[in-house]
């Protein structure tokens, strides 16, 4: 795929350059006998070459020798990078510079956000020389500039992730290999084996984990299409995510009270449902002291439906909020092993929630607990709905959804 990317990409810059020159660098003995045979034939290749460029998704410039703008096809116009005929980004006028000392050249260039409007992007410049031949008056110059905000993010965001995966699979390989060591030299005492096989099948279960969880963030991610939405009954999702649940809060004595509105139904997949909720309710599971409780409910409110799970954990630091839903991270590293944690589950919600055209967010306050709420659009209207009022994310949920603070 990457080779694929890189040959039309090549292809498109070569055609925009290739164009630039046909309109701006034709030399006078090529053009000469053409025009003799046909004076109509150059205006109409240049006419056709112009029309090129300003179909081109590229952005494409023309600088002459004063640096002045001569040609900018609409792509460049709308990125904001050209007002009377002046170049508006310093790091282009530089590559412009470097181009007539040195050749050809490519760099990635920030547009800063004043510019372009909107964020900062950043483009994959290729700034060319003109001229036939080097000369010492500074000639004309062609940028042709390539949106790669994406790209990069998205190769920035592989390489992380590869990091990630690689160091989280090592520690439980890791772990694997040294029991196995110490059985083998354990192997005439029984209870010392039994031991390391206990611990052996602990780092297997986490590893399988981890796996399972990788593979489900692939596929919400996109290396899978969507199945169809239908209608999913809440009440059904909650069932069974408290069922799947259950034999771990019981280990803990943690009690799982379910209230909220009934009958509710959403637009969405079950079981991708169903797995967002149990990730809810195993991290409240994992992050709540023995002999707790944890409360779990619907409500519908503004045309969504609002499933909410909160416990009386140890909550969640301000500065970590908005980040517990990033993959691998963790609040406390030092509990990673303790409670089995991947660093996934929330992040699998996450991206649950926006493959349904919803929303996850987090209330927390340490010491009092958390409240983590999923909000999916309503598969019909419910009649009872009424507006969210402004800052109602923000709040703490109440009524039966509180019964987890007691």
């Amino acid at each position: 795929m990457s080779l694929l990317v890189a040959v039309v990409a090549g292809l498109v810059v070569g055609a925009a350059l290739g164009a630039v020159a046909v309109v701006l660098a034709r030399r006078p003995s090529d053009a000469a006998p053409r025009a003799a045979a046909d004076p109509g034939d150059a205006a109409r290749e240049a006419a056709l070459a112009r029309r090129l460029i300003d179909l081109m998704d590229p952005a494409v410039l023309v600088l002459d020798k004063d640096d002045a703008v001569v040609v900018a096809n609409p792509a460049a116009r709308a990125l904001g990078l050209v007002r009377d005929r002046r170049l508006l980004v310093p790091a282009l006028s530089d590559l412009v510079r470097t181009v007539r000392t040195s050749g050809s050249r490519r760099a990635d260039v920030s547009l800063p956000g004043e510019v372009v409007g909107g964020g900062t992007r950043l483009v994959g410049a290729h700034g060319v020389p003109l001229d036939a031949a080097p000369t010492v008056v500074p000639g004309p110059v062609a940028l042709v500039l390539q949106d790669v905000t994406e790209a990069r993010r998205v190769e920035a965001v592989r390489r992380d992730f590869v990091a990630n995966v690689g160091h989280e699979l090592k520690t439980p390989v890791g772990a694997l290999g040294l029991l196995a060591e110490a059985m083998q030299g354990a192997a005439d005492d029984p209870d010392t084996v039994q031991r390391f096989a206990a611990r052996m099948a602990h780092e297997a279960d986490r590893l399988a984990k981890l796996v399972r969880e990788l593979i489900d963030l692939s596929r919400l991610q996109g290396a899978e299409p969507l199945p169809e939405l239908a209608p999913v009954d809440v009440d059904t999702v909650l069932t069974e995510a408290v069922d799947r649940t259950g034999l771990a809060a019981a280990a803990k004595g943690i009690t799982i009270a379910v209230g909220g509105r009934r009958g509710l139904a959403v637009r969405g997949v079950e079981n991708q449902l169903t797995t967002a909720v149990t990730n809810l309710l195993a991290n409240a599971v994992a992050y709540s002291p023995e002999n707790t409780k944890i409360a779990v409910g619907a409500r519908s409110r503004g045309g969504f439906a609002e499933i909410a799970v909160t416990d009386s954990g140890i909550g969640i630091p301000r500065a970590d909020r908005e980040r517990v839903f990033e993959r691998f991270y963790r609040v406390d590293q030092s509990r990673a092993t303790s409670t089995g944690g991947t660093g996934l589950g929330l992040a699998i919600v996450k991206h649950v929630a926006s493959n349904h055209g919803g929303s996850v967010s987090v209330w927390s306050e340490e010491g009092l607990g958390s409240t983590f709420t999923l909000r999916i659009p309503l598969a019909v209207e419910d009649p009872s709905d009424r507006p969210e009022p402004p800052g109602a994310a923000d709040d703490a949920p109440a009524g039966v959804l509180q019964e987890g603070r007691k």
